[in-house]
């Protein structure tokens, strides 16, 4: 639900993401140097593109000499895509699909990293009454992919539910192990992996010397430091109108941009917007609400929040905003509701200026 905005260059635009750079006056072209004013470009910069998790992953840096800043973002890249081998449940040689196969028969040792994503998602099962629950990879009769759409039928959604929960995702940390506890069980990390990864490719940056970069992944959104002296500037995205621009807020520093929504992997059967948030009770997409925007210092604190709220309903929102008042917090409704927490309010201005 947002669009990074910045004075630099600009990014493509993604069909109907919720967050993605427009970065101002320049002209995008992936990894490769673009000319732009002169009185805009402080420092050299580096930007490059790259296919990963099901969407297109942008990675703009500054703060060092050119050399550095190539070779940075390059492992940065390699880190992510070396994360996504690990928990793509579309790879048959992947972590996730060894969980799959051992269901019901025996643990499977895992990384740290897969181990890391694996207890935010029971954490976050446990914390939002199983609104986000993980094991709904059973649910594998639905496609969104551009004309190859698909969706289960209800025989096929009644006899999968009951493979659904979370507690029958039994992790060891201290063995390294996972298991799913029946057999025909299988774990979805989409909701909960991408930011841990983007979040990954961004640590890498820091410890090659970048000072100041923006990591975008399908909309989620990560910041370092400034572009050229400026803090960064995400536009957010009005879920009922995804090509309108509600405001746009600004970061500097570490910062991060979480955002989900109905528009983003859809189709229409029968009138009706099939997407891909998933209600796991249910195995249908979730309904009430059209879409998720947070703001946070951090991954670790609004990771698969926005999945968890499409499921939970505007009340839900609401009701976190109150217990984290600092917290900003967009929701829109799909009765044409659009609600900010307080929070929210003093950080959202108006697209001009």
């Amino acid at each position: 639900m947002a669009q990074v905005l910045s004075r630099g260059f600009s990014f493509r635009r993604r069909r109907l993401a919720m967050a993605l750079p427009l970065l101002g006056a320049g002209v995008w072209s992936a990894g490769t140097w673009a000319a732009a004013p002169a009185a805009e470009v402080k420092e050299p910069y580096w930007r490059a593109s790259r296919a990963l998790m099901g969407t297109q992953v942008d990675v703009a840096v500054a703060g060092a000499d050119a050399a550095t800043l190539r070779r940075a973002t390059e492992l940065a890249f390699a880190q992510m895509q070396r994360l996504e081998q690990l928990m793509s449940r579309y790879r048959p040689d992947s972590v996730v699909a060894r969980i799959h196969r051992a269901a019901g028969i025996a643990p499977v040792r895992v990384p740290p990293e897969v181990m890391a994503v694996l207890r935010s998602a029971q954490q976050l099962a446990a914390a939002t009454g199983g609104a986000f629950d993980a094991t709904v990879g059973v649910f594998k009769g639905w496609s969104f992919a551009p004309g190859a759409t698909a969706m289960p039928t209800d025989r096929e959604l009644a006899r999968q539910r009951p493979l659904v929960g979370a507690r029958g995702l039994v992790l060891d940390p201290r063995a390294g192990t996972a298991f799913l506890a029946r057999r025909g069980m299988a774990l979805d990390l989409g909701g909960v992996a991408k930011l841990p990864i983007l979040e990954a490719g961004m640590q890498v940056l820091r410890a090659n010397g970048v000072d100041h970069a923006l990591v975008n992944g399908g909309g989620d959104v990560l910041t370092l430091g400034q572009w050229q002296g400026r803090p960064w500037r995400v536009g957010l995205r009005d879920p009922r109108a995804p090509e309108r621009l509600l405001g746009r807020v600004e970061v500097e520093g570490p910062a991060v941009v979480a955002s989900s929504g109905d528009y983003e992997r859809c189709f229409f059967q029968d009138g009706e917007r099939m997407h891909h948030v998933l209600n796991p009770r249910t195995g249908r997409p979730t309904t009430g609400v059209h879409g998720v925007s947070l703001v946070a210092r951090d991954v670790a604190a609004v990771n698969g929040l926005g999945t968890a709220l499409m499921v939970q309903g505007l009340a839900a929102g609401q009701a976190l905003a109150e217990r984290r008042p600092d917290l900003p917090l967009l929701m829109a409704g799909a009765d044409g509701t659009l609600w900010q927490s307080g929070a929210m309010a003093a950080l959202l201005r108006p697209m001009a200026g």
